[in-house]
């Protein structure tokens, strides 16, 4: 176990130098910020002294290296924009991404599994059929869509819940959280519905497909044979085996949760990363943007470790030293 983790932690370091290079010299390469951060009525020497004061009038390579001098150390710089360390600003938004991703995904899952469960089960069950269809659905429509239409729908038409931005926070071990009350929770449910939605039809899909392929195994037959009840057959035996491949897909899905919420948290005013990033785009603040990516892939790659960890755990058979059992 240990020589597997740090392993991984040598692999991380190598992605991390590829992604910084590549976001450093795409960004590079995408237009100048300072004719976004200067007034445009600025002369060439105001604009001179712009870009030394922010090292742009530095080669692209010299600015890499400084770049990657500091981020050795945990620097990644200085937002152009907010004139603070780029990794302070990322963290300050991480927690409402945070919240908002872990809130999605207990929707799919806690959803996704019983209703995955019950179609596997029952497949030829009209009920069954149209779980089947509204997963296809969730599929197909697009999430900027859906979007604006939950808006429309319960904060404009019915006033059940607030359309934008975030709820009152309150501090937990010195993190800011709004799930924690009835009015945070009313600000994050739409957002969190919204972003839920495409995971909860994809975990159905693959549970009811697990389901199908699992009862048909001996192991099942043979406890059916053994008299066993059959809440104990599908609580004990067959939960645990379908939950080998879910564990997988559920952990990769809540790294591309936290990734790829960006719509979500623009189309809602949510103020997490994924709408700082964004912004960061549009004013060309590289090192937020870079700083973003570069915690993003991180964050991924925990998440798959810790997937790997507990897969391991739920079957014996799998060794992380690369033996088998």
């Amino acid at each position: 176990m240990p020589a597997f983790i740090l392993r991984r932690l040598g692999q991380t370091l190598l992605v991390l130098f590829v992604t910084s290079a590549l976001v450093f010299g795409g960004l590079y390469l995408v237009g100048d910020p300072i004719e976004i951060l200067v007034n445009p009525a600025a002369d060439e020497a105001e604009k001179a002294r712009a870009a030394a004061a922010l090292g742009l009038d530095r080669p692209v390579l010299e600015q890499y290296w400084v770049f990657l001098k500091g981020a050795a150390g945990g620097d990644l710089g200085l937002s152009f924009v907010f004139g603070r360390p780029a990794i302070e600003v990322i963290l300050e938004r991480m927690p409402a991404t945070l919240e908002l991703a872990l809130l999605a995904m207990l929707m799919s899952v806690g959803t996704g599994i019983p209703l995955g469960l019950y179609a596997g089960l029952y497949p030829e069950r009209i009920s069954s059929k149209a779980i089947m269809a509204g997963s296809i659905l969730g599929f197909s429509l697009p999430t900027f869509w859906v979007g604006l239409l939950l808006i429309m729908v319960f904060a404009v038409q019915l006033g059940w819940l607030p359309s934008t931005g975030r709820g009152p926070t309150q501090d937990v071990f010195g993190l800011p959280v709004s799930i924690l009350s009835l009015e945070g929770l009313k600000y994050a449910f739409l957002p969190s519905l919204n972003l839920a939605l495409f995971k909860l039809s994809l975990i159905i899909r693959l549970t009811r497909a697990q389901v199908r392929e699992q009862v048909l195994l001996d192991y099942i037959r043979f406890a059916r044979a053994k008299g066993l009840p059959r809440a104990r057959v599908i609580g004990v035996h067959l939960l645990k085996n379908i939950m080998i491949p879910l564990v997988t897909v559920i952990g990769l899905e809540l790294g591309s949760v936290i990734a790829f919420a960006i719509v979500t948290e623009s189309v809602f005013a949510w103020p997490g990363m994924g709408k700082l990033v964004i912004d960061s785009m549009f004013q060309l603040d590289r090192p937020v943007v870079v700083a973003y990516l570069l915690v993003v892939v991180v964050m991924f790659i925990l998440i798959n470790l810790a997937v790997d960890i507990l897969y391991a755990a739920l079957d014996p058979r799998v060794r992380l030293d690369g033996s088998s059992a």
